[in-house]
């Protein structure tokens, strides 16, 4: 048997990092059974669905390595709402289905405090399809489903607490439910690996598998994904898009590691793995059923370990969206001609051990591509204290003086300009470095003044001191 697994997202809206967790696990799981992965998007929402989403889809998952091309699909679920009708039309006539015209306040005026759900009024009725009648299915009155559960064992569900549901709506149209089951059956599916927060939908979907003589996949049902007051993460509430993880400079390989440990962990005591690892050591029975968090501040110092190890080069070249703007990346606050791509490569190593998430170059360099530095008026305010015009005149003229404009001549004259006026080296180069970049915070200064040069440092230093008469 080819293990066949899928993934079943809907186009209706940014793509959750729940079920890019999902995704990765589906896959990494048809990669080690020699199996298949397939994408299957549930389009059926006609009022929700958009294209740009399906787009999004596809997008977010070529960024964590699930490439387009490499898997089968993508298939659209609306293709098949044939089948899905004539999966309904076999049910009715095999006796598993009947007719219903009960409207929904018809069935919660008969729901009594001891009764869940609809209480099977119609199923003896006989009656016929007409408009407005939906197709409810037969649930047995005896017995008990039990689902076979890779990560929670064996969920045993009684059948008579089962309520009879609906399969096809008043129009005519499956619900998803059957729809779901149906587009696994046509795809041969051999095995469902998706959130938690569905379990509760399986035991009819297994009843439905049963009643169209077609034996279930093998489930799992991985942890919930919940924030830092242990509530599901939400899309209103919560920071949960990929795509807005990615666009505020988050690398793939970071992403996926971490969302990878949402419920399971690799051997030894590390998180951070390579993904040769994660694909070889990856078990579903070895999921933790419990809710997962999803720590941010745990994502970001992981995203910035990511970017420390990466070489510069590829550091370099991971910047270049943030220093030129894309489609999905806000343009730089410096015009195309004012960057210089060579003093970019001269800062990188010390950009690289500064930042978490590569939208933060910007504000770690824009002092050298802009003709003036944006000012923050509180770091200015903490840094041009009593003494600071006096400290400043006395910088201009030693570093107009310099014979070597080179970081370690910049300190040395610094710490000489300061220690005459009884001053540590940490306070005299606060209002310099202020003068310069327009922060109290930034790269190391000495290095950031080399590279800057020598006529631009001076202007800075000279309009700093206009300002301060």
């Amino acid at each position: 048997m080819t293990v066949r697994v899928r993934f079943a997202p809907s186009p209706t809206g940014m793509f959750h990092v729940g079920g890019a967790r999902s995704a990765l696990q589906n896959w990494i799981f048809a990669k080690q059974q020699g199996g298949v992965f397939v994408l299957r998007i549930e389009d059926t929402d006609a009022a929700r669905n958009r294209p740009e989403w399906t787009e999004g889809i596809l997008s977010a998952l070529d960024w964590i390595g699930i490439a387009r091309g490499s898997y089968e699909g993508p298939y659209f679920q609306s293709s098949y709402a044939g089948e899905h009708r004539a999966a309904a039309q076999r049910l009715y006539e095999g006796g598993r289905a009947y007719y219903c015209d009960c409207t929904r306040e018809d069935v919660q005026a008969r729901t009594g405090p001891q009764q869940r759900g609809y209480d099977g009024f119609c199923r003896d009725r006989g009656l016929e399809p007409g408009e407005g009648r939906a197709l409810r299915f037969r649930t047995p009155d005896e017995g008990e489903t039990v689902v076979v559960d890779l990560v929670r064992g064996e969920p045993t569900f009684e059948n008579k607490l089962i309520e009879d549901f609906v399969i096809a709506r008043g129009d005519g149209s499956p619900v998803f439910l059957l729809a779901n089951v149906v587009d696994d059956m046509s795809m041969g599916i051999t095995h469902v690996i998706r959130a938690e927060e569905h379990l509760p939908n399986t035991p009819k979907q297994q009843l439905l598998w049963d009643a169209l003589g077609v034996k279930p996949p093998i489930w799992a049902h991985v942890p919930v994904v919940v924030n830092e007051k242990r509530q599901k993460l939400s899309k209103r509430r919560d920071k949960v898009a990929l795509e807005a993880y990615r666009d505020e400079g988050y690398l793939a390989d970071a992403m996926r590691n971490y969302l990878m440990l949402l419920g399971w962990a690799p051997s030894g005591d590390r998180e951070i793995v390579p993904w040769s690892v994660i694909e070889e050591e990856f078990r579903l029975d070895e999921v933790n059923p419990s809710p997962a968090f999803f720590d941010e501040k745990k994502l970001r110092a992981f995203n910035g370990d990511y970017i420390r190890a990466l070489p510069v080069e590829d550091f370099v070249e991971a910047c270049r969206p943030w220093l030129t703007g894309t489609e999905t990346i806000a343009p730089p606050p410096w015009q195309p001609d004012e960057f210089d791509p060579a003093a970019f490569a001269a800062v990188a190593p010390l950009a690289q051990t500064r930042i978490a998430v590569l939208s933060e170059i910007v504000p770690n360099v824009d002092f050298l591509f802009l003709a003036d530095p944006l000012i923050d008026e509180a770091a200015w305010a903490k840094a041009m204290k009593e003494g600071a015009a006096d400290l400043l005149d006395a910088a201009i003229v030693a570093f107009e003086a310099l014979e070597s404009w080179d970081a370690e001549s910049l300190k040395a004259t610094l710490e000489a300009v300061g220690a005459e006026r009884g001053l540590k080296l940490g306070k005299a180069q606060a209002p310099v470095r202020v003068a310069v970049t327009g922060r109290t915070v930034g790269l190391p200064l000495f290095e950031s003044l080399e590279v800057l040069g020598r006529d631009r440092t001076l202007t800075r230093l000279r309009a700093a001191r206009v300002r301060l008469v």
